[in-house]
């Protein structure tokens, strides 16, 4: 006889899961922690792009796509130098020789002509003729980033290196003596001149014009610069009156609204002079007077280990 074929049993239908409650507390947390996060992540970019893009409040460079015709009816000679790795000259100058029957007493002096930090180049013309009535040769050019020169952001650093580069062209190719080149600038390209100086001892003197101070406080005007620490990412100084308090180089040292605080804690010997406008006669007297009372420095032998003919 067949066994009966057990059933199985029943099974009874288990119950559905509860569902995992969050909780809002933490959800909160959660959110607020994210949102914390991505506000750190966009300060920090905020403060990066003001640290790498600062040079654009103290800096205004305007490019140029052909060079003057003259200085104020003086021809110059145009200029490529300055090299990179590729052997591609970066800087554009002027070359502006003194005119035969101009004052011979000045005739072995060549001004290195280093300009403010707005505009080109060409802004300066006016400048530069004055200076040529005197006498003078001068070379003067555009940094990077500004007239003719390679186009690149300029900064305080870059600037730098193009003063150098332009020493060297003096000195190296066009054999200049030491002794005999001063070193001209103005507005941030005194601060440029000014530690040029400081670097080269065989240089006979130095002239600031109206140099550009305090420049932090020029990029804390900057309604921007409120949102983040300025003093502490601040970089384009172009400092001045450091250099000046330890710089025993005789100064002639320009302005013509108020007299900067760095003139007055500079080192002896200087010379403070106002004038009114480049028209103005005693802007050409007190260069005159300077030339004449330390030129006679320029006429001693290069000291060893300086710059001089090659």
């Amino acid at each position: 006889m067949p066994r009966p074929i057990a059933k199985p049993p029943k099974r009874r239908p288990q119950p559905a899961p509860t569902p995992e409650t969050v909780d809002p507390i933490w959800l909160i947390k959660a959110i607020a922690a994210t949102i914390a996060v991505a506000m750190v992540c966009g300060y920090l970019a905020l403060c990066l792009l003001f640290y790498q893009g600062q040079w654009q409040l103290v800096l205004h460079p305007t490019r140029t796509s052909a060079a003057a015709a003259s200085i104020d009816g003086t021809p110059y000679q145009l200029l490529h130098f300055g090299p990179d790795d590729s052997a591609i000259p970066q800087l554009t100058g002027w070359w502006i020789p003194a005119q035969p029957t101009a004052n011979a007493r000045y005739a072995d002096i060549t001004i290195l002509f280093l300009p403010p930090g707005d505009g080109s180049l060409s802004n300066s013309i006016p400048t530069l003729s004055a200076l040529h009535t005197l006498g003078l040769n001068i070379f003067a050019f555009d940094y990077r980033g500004y007239g003719q020169s390679a186009n690149t952001h300029p900064n305080q650093q870059k600037m730098t290196h193009d003063v150098d580069s332009a020493w060297q062209y003096l000195t190296d190719s066009r054999a200049i003596a030491a002794n005999h080149i001063i070193p001209y600038g103005v507005g941030a390209g005194a601060s440029l001149a000014a530690n040029l100086a400081a670097a080269h001892p065989a240089i006979p003197a130095l002239i600031l014009d109206s140099p550009h101070t305090d420049l932090l406080a020029t990029a804390r005007r900057d309604p921007r610069s409120g949102l983040i620490p300025t003093g502490l990412l601040f970089h384009e100084n172009f400092p001045l009156a450091s250099p000046l308090k330890t710089l025993h180089t005789p100064k002639l040292l320009l302005f013509t609204i108020q007299s900067p605080a760095a003139y007055t804690t500079a080192a002896e010997p200087r010379t403070i002079a106002r004038f009114s406008t480049l028209s103005d006669p005693l802007y050409t007297q007190s260069i005159a007077s300077f030339l004449d009372q330390y030129i006679a420095q320029s006429a001693k032998p290069v000291p060893p280990g300086t710059s001089g003919p090659k």
